[in-house]
């Protein structure tokens, strides 16, 4: 008895401790050949020597217990004691963290128009009808309001399309002259190379007395800050058409990956689409209550910007979380 305690108590490891519950307890285990001697023995000594073999199984049992929660315990205080470390000590291999491109972006786009004195407004994600297409001036059966591309609630509510409901609300709040831009989260179903249901957008508005503002104020301003954005490029106004302005023009650039000279990137035209913008339409005034007003608009899709910017060649890749990406503008 005493025997098989002490080699219970000699073991030092868990690989050392499992041999000798074998050695004592296993099925050709010293405790299984003593039992098996039973058979042997008269009717009034079987009892007798059972019971005290069951006693001593029952203590090389627990006495294996304790003894393996103790090396449990002494190997994890041995695996910390390597493991730990001082965080006292300086280490040169720690890195710097660094914006996420679509931050960086944003960012740098607000600092151009805070510096013209652009106030920066922000609104909620989820909005009504009237604040997201009717203020605006777009009709009950525009495109833009079909359930492909737009997040509705059942109370009639709608996760926002686009950040132009804030322009609406700082409108109906102040009174003119306004400089704003709208920086946030919109949503819109799509998800493809250059689409996800979720997106950043800068919105713009400038909104003076009749006659103060004009379409040749906004290209002056737009001209400078997408060379400001994108350096040393051509830019083109193009006539287009949104609800919320009239005249309105889309703006393009001189292609930034072949010079203009056209290639895959900008279907060979040799110009890349960035931005949306126009005279404010005289409805949208009209459901704010302006009157004897004039302004104008922009709007643009921060990914857009710093896809172009980062030569990034998918928009999902901007929010998958891959480090092998993200590393790269850690120095930004």
């Amino acid at each position: 008895m005493v025997e098989l305690l002490e080699k219970i108590d000699k073991a030092t490891s868990s690989e050392e401790l499992e041999k000798v519950r074998i050695e004592i307890l296993g099925k050709k285990g010293i405790l299984a050949k003593e039992f098996a001697k039973l058979k042997n023995l008269p009717p009034n000594q079987k009892r007798e020597v059972a019971k005290e073999l069951n006693e001593i199984k029952q203590q090389c049992l627990e006495k294996i217990e304790r003894k393996k929660e103790e090396i449990k315990e002494k190997e994890l205080y041995q695996r910390m004691e390597k493991e730990k470390i001082d965080i006292s000590l300086i280490s040169h291999t720690l890195t710097s963290g660094g914006y996420h491109p679509v931050i960086e972006t944003m960012d740098r786009i607000l600092d151009y128009f805070q510096k013209l004195n652009f106030a920066i407004e922000e609104g909620g994600l989820v909005e009504d009808d009237f604040h997201n297409f009717e203020a605006l001036n777009l009709p009950k059966h525009h495109p833009a309001r079909d359930m492909q591309d737009t997040f509705y609630f059942q109370d009639g509510y709608l996760l926002r399309t686009h950040t132009s409901p804030v322009q609406i609300r700082t409108m109906k709040k102040q009174t003119p002259p306004i400089r704003m831009v709208a920086p946030g989260t919109v949503f819109r179903r799509d998800f493809d190379l250059t689409h996800t249901p979720m997106f950043h957008q800068i919105e713009g508005l400038v909104v003076e007395e009749a006659g103060k503002v004009s379409f040749a104020n906004l290209k002056a301003v737009l001209e400078d800050f997408l060379r400001y954005m994108f350096g040393d490029v051509e830019v083109r106004f193009r006539p287009s058409f949104f609800p919320f302005t009239e005249p309105s023009a889309e703006v393009d650039i001189s292609c930034l990956f072949c010079g203009g000279e056209g290639c895959r990137v900008c279907s060979h035209t040799g110009w890349l689409e960035v931005l949306g913008c126009g005279m404010v339409d005289s409805n949208v005034f009209k459901a704010v209550g302006y009157e004897n007003v004039s302004g104008y608009a922009f709007g643009l899709g921060v990914e857009r910007f710093a896809m172009l910017i980062h030569r990034v060649p998918d928009l999902r890749s901007l929010f998958e979380a891959d480090l092998r990406l993200l590393e790269q503008f850690r120095n930004l």
